[in-house]
């Protein structure tokens, strides 16, 4: 058990003393967090009780609990039940993202570049190594991707990873991109932290990045940076396609309108862009 005294690290500007932190919510949100991380196919009850590493009466009072207050959702019978997210938590996140300032000015914008590029568009945040989606504007049309609210991204092979990486020193883009991993994704996927580096330089030159089937075959993505008013990188939007015959003059093409709307968001939270090639 923890003593009063220690301190643990926390997502926020300073530690939370450890006896304020309490371990029956913790729980609870570890095995939300699982259960997001399972997708659609949810966990059984001994799958989640081995990742929480409690008791299966434990773990089974924890998701009842759940499940009354709609934040998880099961299905099937006894030892074929399985544990989903539950709606309460969609709800939740429509008013967090309604309160949320950088995802109030930032989805409009998005709105508009897809309007005008019919490009899939996404405003990502950090965490820790990772980039994390925000907000999203489906194109029109039936082709969906696959980046649902939430989902955690490798920085080093997505244009919105790689533009939070382009706006930090090169020695912590590095150090941030390696803590990640550099997995391989595709037959294009950067996986030498020299060459990221480069390309890294490249981007930070001309205000955006290029996923160019990085992530996935056949899809490319332009990113750009968004600054809050202390000159710090907060986020990062997107516009994601089919690769097709698009030529790369074309993606440098949607790359400055992407770098543009992320200026304006930029603008919208009191900061300025300086320094571009």
């Amino acid at each position: 058990m923890a003593t009063p005294n220690a301190t643990l690290p926390t997502r926020g500007d300073e530690p939370v003393p450890a006896a304020y932190r309490l371990q029956s919510v913790e729980r609870a949100l570890d095995a939300l967090e699982l259960l997001a991380a399972a997708g659609p196919e949810g966990m059984t009850l001994t799958d989640l009780t081995a990742r929480l590493g409690v008791s299966k009466s434990t773990a089974f009072a924890l998701l009842h609990t759940l499940i009354t207050r709609g934040y998880v959702a099961d299905s099937g019978a006894r030892l074929s039940r399985r544990y989903r997210l539950g709606m309460t938590l969609a709800k939740l996140g429509d008013v967090a993202a309604e309160q949320s300032p950088l995802v109030s000015v930032a989805m409009p914008v998005l709105q508009s570049v897809t309007d005008r590029t019919g490009l899939t568009t996404r405003l990502v945040v950090p965490d820790g190594p990772f980039a994390v989606v925000a907000g999203r504007v489906d194109a029109p049309g039936t082709v969906r991707f696959a980046s649902y609210l939430g989902k955690r991204e490798y920085p080093h092979c997505t244009s919105a990873g790689k533009a939070l990486l382009a706006a930090l020193p090169p020695d912590q883009a590095r150090a941030m991109a390696i803590e990640a991993g550099m997995p391989v994704r595709t037959s294009r996927t950067i996986t030498d932290p020299d060459a990221l580096m480069r390309d890294l330089e490249l981007s930070a030159a001309r205000g955006f990045t290029i996923d160019d089937e990085e992530d996935s075959d056949g899809v490319f993505c332009v990113g750009a940076a968004v600054y809050d008013r202390t000159g710090n990188c907060v986020a990062a939007i997107s516009g994601t396609g089919l690769k097709l015959n698009r030529p790369s003059w074309r993606m440098d093409e949607l790359g400055v309108v992407v770098r543009d709307a992320a200026d304006t968001i930029t603008a919208a939270l009191g900061g300025a862009r300086s320094g571009r090639a």
